[in-house]
């Protein structure tokens, strides 16, 4: 029997709390071809052309749907991570294999020069990593993974050793990425965001003075259309930005969740994201289950969760565009806070997860995701990442329209979770679709599905996995409610 069938059938001798499906579901197949092609023994690169080595936040999306093939896997990913985190907390955004060649990927390990240069954050020596973030899902895929087989998460200590550095990246976002001083964790790259190359970095970025073209070589060309990546210019300030940031030796301004104001931010980039704090309210929440599942209390963190999402509300809803917005540390104020940036992105809708928001942006958050910025069910098969009528939007090009599964699936949780029952199963229908018909491509265009980008894409797989095996017989339950406090 070959690997790929061992996934997808179930071992009759094993008994766990949570069965993963036996499922001969083309979908499933597929997926789980997808995922076992891209597994390295350890952990899962995103694709193996593109991106050929282990990124942070696709390895929490991508435990999430492994948990329905391996749990033993899924949690292996996590951990395979885990263990490449900094002394300060924070969690880099790739681990670099190296087996992998220096030219197939830029930045390469030898750009980042981690153990050298983040050597007084705390970076680790034996494994070298990039030294910026992405956003932090992994609390809450930690405690999916730990639901999908109790018994065996109990029995290997998963929780228990993922615990400790799971709260020790929460503290270093919570304290010294609380650039703003409102309680928000801010990105100083937009790459940390994930959505790299939005239309809300345009702005900020055109502070940034680019690196010269001639200093670096871009390896994304090789592998995509010019016209669907970002432009040259951006990229040099990309580089600039993480330049700078390696220089200053990684180092994050004032910590103690003691703001800096306008001035935060190395490089002259500072922005509080909507989906990035979303993420980690959910996240919290998510660690207060993981507390309490190892019986110590999870009230504080329900709390802080709680004061997250309204500093969440205070800082970045802005009524007039009917959602979130991202906050310009750098931008001059009235108020000294910074500015919003008047760009609508699906960012700005990923706060819909939160089971905390208040019923009437809820209402106007939906309002936003189905009208003709975003045309959900009526205009669009999947969201776009950026506003249909801004003057940015290319349905192609890389976060400036085109619309990614894994902010699809965020948005169909959100839905889920706030009632709004019907267009979450139009959407996840929309996303079991589209994966499958385009064989599980990294993006595609929002109007039509066409695949852009790499195919066999493992969040897509994964993603759609979860999807395709979750209960749709009511509200998502994503271990986000306060629930037991004890």
């Amino acid at each position: 029997m070959d690997r790929t069938a061992q996934l997808v059938t179930l071992s009759a001798e094993r008994s766990i709390a949570y069965d993963p499906p036996v499922s001969s579901h083309p979908l499933h197949v597929g997926a789980a071809r997808v995922l076992e092609g891209n597994w390295t023994g350890t952990s899962t690169v995103p694709s193996r052309g593109l991106y050929p080595h282990q990124w942070s936040w696709d390895s929490a999306f991508i435990a999430i749907g492994l948990r329905h093939l391996s749990p033993l896997r899924a949690q292996t990913e996590l951990e395979t991570l885990l263990a490449a985190q900094w002394g300060d907390g924070r969690v880099p955004h790739i681990v670099f294999n190296p087996s992998v060649p220096l030219d197939a990927y830029f930045p390469s390990p030898d750009f980042w020069r981690s153990s050298t240069a983040g050597r007084g954050a705390g970076a680790p020596r034996t494994v070298q990593t990039s030294g910026i973030v992405q956003p932090p899902v992994h609390a809450l895929a930690a405690w999916l993974v730990h639901r999908a087989d109790p018994g065996l998460s109990r029995a290997r200590g998963f929780l228990a050793r993922v615990y400790p550095r799971l709260a020790a990246w929460h503290r270093y976002l919570l304290h010294r990425r609380d650039l703003g001083g409102g309680g928000l964790a801010s990105v100083v790259h937009p790459w940390e965001q994930g959505m790299d190359n939005s239309p809300a970095w345009d702005l900020p970025l055109s502070r940034v003075t680019p690196a010269p073209a001639r200093s670096f070589r871009r390896a994304d060309l090789d592998h995509g259309a010019a016209e669907d990546r970002p432009t040259d210019l951006d990229y040099g300030r990309y580089v600039r930005l993480a330049t700078d940031y390696r220089d200053a030796g990684y180092r994050d301004g004032l910590g103690g969740g003691q703001g800096v104001g306008p001035g935060a931010g190395v490089g002259g980039f500072a922005v509080e994201d909507p989906a990035f704090n979303a993420l980690l309210i959910a996240s919290e929440h998510a660690l207060a289950r993981i507390a309490a599942e190892l019986g110590a209390p999870g009230t504080a963190r329900h709390a802080r969760a709680e004061r997250l999402t309204a500093a969440l509300v205070e800082r970045l809803w802005d009524p007039a565009s009917g959602m979130f917005l991202c906050r310009d540390l750098r931008a001059p104020a009235p108020d000294g806070r910074g500015a919003l940036i008047p760009e609508r992105g699906v960012s700005g809708l990923i706060p819909l997860l939160l089971p905390g928001l208040p019923r009437d942006l809820v209402s106007t958050l939906v309002g936003t995701a189905c009208g003709p910025r975003f045309g959900l069910g009526t205009t669009t098969r999947l969201l776009p990442s950026y506003d249909l009528l801004g003057e940015a939007f290319d349905p192609h090009r890389y976060w400036r329209g085109p619309a990614w599964f894994n902010t699809a699936w965020l948005v169909e949780r959100g839905l889920r979770t706030q009632g709004e029952l019907q267009r979450a199963d139009a959407l996840r229908q929309s996303v079991l679709e589209l994966a499958g018909a385009t064989g599980f491509a990294e993006y595609v265009d929002p109007y039509t599905g066409e695949a852009c980008g790499a195919t066999g894409f493992s969040w897509t797989a994964a993603l759609a996995l979860d999807l395709l095996h979750s209960d749709t017989s009511g509200t998502a339950d994503m271990g986000l409610k306060g629930g037991d406090r004890r």
